[in-house]
């Protein structure tokens, strides 16, 4: 086989690379744009489903646009993942749920910037439910035969779906993890809708949910609100933040906030189950590091 080898010459290769690595617009100004890396973003799995994706691809066009960089949005398909991601500085912002936030500052000094707003508030709750043929209407209820009840969290680092909840079932003192429990079964689903439609299909006898996420499901009708009922719900919690790096320089943090909070696509809100977006700061977060700093997932 022939080998076919280019010959230039000195003067002549140092042109041609001054030209591609000086690539200048009509003003003579340099395109810096063109040669960034691109501004990388990971999402949590809220849920399941795949048409999210169109959500996404708008989303990036979008901050690409605004930031004038090309921006890289991917979906995880874990909690934990995003995580990882932020802390060895393989993505540049993320969206978390509070306690996978947490962890993220905790490790690597993550920075909340935005949030997104529900019926006009940065507030969600951890709901408890079950199938409406069970007679049960409240947690005690539910609780007075644990051995009977096979329940279902979501994914291990989500805050309504997992932290919350065990923190509250800790309490009435009939679990203590997936193997120290009280309970006929407990399983982890992995996502929100994942828990709906388990209980729904009488998989599980209860799970444990995000209210937004929960009422989404039943306004798009991806589950039948008459046949899931709510036996306990939370304090309000801070809604699931945005987070970037602590070494983010200021200009781009004040353009992603201004872009979020300018977004009226119905098509991300939705993605999302917003109405909206607000500003957010780690001071918003508080309660849930305690929360996870009491679980050990933290250090004080």
């Amino acid at each position: 086989m022939k080998k076919w080898i280019l010959t230039v010459s000195v003067p002549m290769l140092a042109l041609f690379l001054a030209a591609c690595g000086d690539e200048s617009t009509e003003d003579g100004s340099s395109t810096a744009s063109e040669n960034e890396e691109p501004f990388t973003i990971g999402v949590i799995p809220a849920q399941t489903e795949g048409e999210m994706q169109t959500a996404m691809d708008k989303l990036q066009a979008l901050l690409s646009e605004e930031l004038d960089r090309e921006v890289e949005i991917e979906v995880y398909p874990d909690y934990n993942g995003v995580v990882e991601s932020m802390n060895y500085d393989q993505i540049d912002m993320a969206y978390l749920g509070p306690l996978t936030y947490v962890i993220a500052e905790a490790n690597s000094n993550a920075q909340a910037i935005i949030t997104q707003l529900v019926d006009g508030e940065p507030f969600y709750n951890a709901y408890v439910i079950t199938h409406t043929d069970n007679p049960v209407t409240s947690l005690d209820e539910l609780l007075e035969n644990p051995g009977e009840v096979q329940f279902a969290f979501g994914d291990p680092n989500s805050t309504s779906g997992s932290l919350i909840p065990s923190i509250e079932l800790q309490d009435r003192g009939v679990y203590e993890s997936e193997q120290e429990n009280q309970f006929e079964t407990v399983r982890f689903t992995g996502s929100h809708d994942a828990t709906a439609l388990a209980v729904q299909n009488k998989q599980v006898d209860a799970g444990a949910i995000d209210s937004a996420i929960y009422n989404q499901l039943l306004e798009s009708g991806k589950i039948d609100g008459d046949q899931l009922k709510i036996v306990w719900e939370s304090e309000p919690l801070f809604q699931y933040p945005w987070a970037v790096l602590e070494s983010t320089d200021d200009e781009t943090v004040a353009k992603l906030r201004e872009t979020f909070l300018a977004i009226e696509d119905p098509e991300i809100l939705d993605a999302f189950g917003a109405t909206g977006f607000t500003e957010a700061d780690n001071a918003d977060y508080e309660s849930i590091k305690q929360a996870a700093i009491k679980q050990g997932i933290i250090e004080e």
